[in-house]
């Protein structure tokens, strides 16, 4: 395996042959992981990036293995840090996503760029995914196989994994976080929890996760204790008749101390107390409201360096 960086802080990492994780430190908010498939002449991405000139850089990194340009984009979800740097790959390139994350992102426009004013996003302009699937679908990229597979509600309602048979690589867009802490208010606690299960099932021995360094199987039992810490933490907080901004404050995070974004402990326990109530996973929540809280636990609008 080699590693090449470059001057915006990118790193393309090659994780088999022709296949390579491009990681953005430190994984914070908005700074999300991409996966890149070079064979035969071919050239496909797992997600972009937030910004114009992260998005260039991906373009110019990839430029770097093969002169051809990427005919596939597919996005793992809707957001914009794994979205808004389409426009960048197209029209050369087909964007490939779940049926949902065509609907999400054209319902969710732009609106991200408003959470962080100071972030310069370059002007994005929104490209839908121009080819939808529903629950599975092959993607062939030179001699390599990608199986595209819906899994949740999760992380979103709409997330894709792309998992690599051959090369036995799992990109899973951020179902699964490294070394950050897991999000899932837009999704479910517990469809997180059956997706890690369904993401075992696969064998990877190398697992692209949305942010954070690569790693193996290991970053998914973080992801599953963190999530059932979380659960264990809404049913006493429920019991104890405490609002989840409440629950938060009180909390010691003990062995998640270490993750980055700590403060989406508050979206992910609304979540959890919303499901322990019986709720259903992946029902749509007031995620103002949910970020108002957060942003208070915060003491301010955490920094997002996009």
């Amino acid at each position: 395996m080699t590693d090449r960086q470059d001057a915006t802080e990118g790193r393309l990492q090659e994780v088999a042959d022709g296949v390579y994780g491009w990681v953005q430190p430190d994984g914070g908010w908005c700074l999300n992981n991409s996966g890149v498939i070079v064979s035969r002449g071919e050239a496909a991405l797992v997600d972009t990036a937030a910004t114009r000139a992260r998005a260039l850089a991906l373009r110019a990194a990839v430029r770097t293995l093969t002169p051809h340009p990427v005919r596939t984009v597919v996005n793992t979800h809707f957001h914009g840090d794994h979205t808004f740097g389409n426009f960048v790959f197209t029209p050369e390139a087909v964007v490939v996503a779940h049926e949902r994350t065509r609907s999400e992102m054209a319902a969710a426009g732009l609106h991200l760029t408003t959470l962080w004013p100071g972030v310069v996003w370059g002007e994005p302009e929104l490209a839908l995914p121009t080819l939808t699937y529903r629950d599975a679908l092959t993607l062939h990229v030179g001699d390599v196989t990608a199986e595209l597979v819906h899994i949740g509600p999760a992380h979103t309602t709409d997330d894709t994994v792309v998992w690599l048979p051959e090369q036995r690589v799992l990109f899973t867009g951020d179902l699964v976080m490294s070394g950050v802490t897991p999000f899932c208010p837009m999704g479910s606690v517990s469809g997180s929890l059956a997706a890690i299960e369904r993401l075992r099932a696969f064998g990877a021995a190398t697992v692209v996760t949305g942010h954070g360094p690569i790693g193996g199987p290991e970053v998914l039992d973080r992801a599953e204790e963190y999530l059932r810490w979380v659960q264990g933490l809404a049913a006493a907080g429920l019991a104890a008749g405490l609002s989840p901004l409440e629950l938060a404050r009180q909390t010691d995070l003990g062995p998640y101390a270490d993750l980055l974004d700590a403060e989406r402990l508050v979206p992910n326990l609304h979540r959890a107390y919303g499901e322990a109530m019986g709720g259903v996973p992946g029902e749509r929540m007031d995620i103002g409201a949910l970020f108002g809280d957060m942003i208070e636990f915060h003491g301010g609008l955490p920094a997002c360096h996009a």
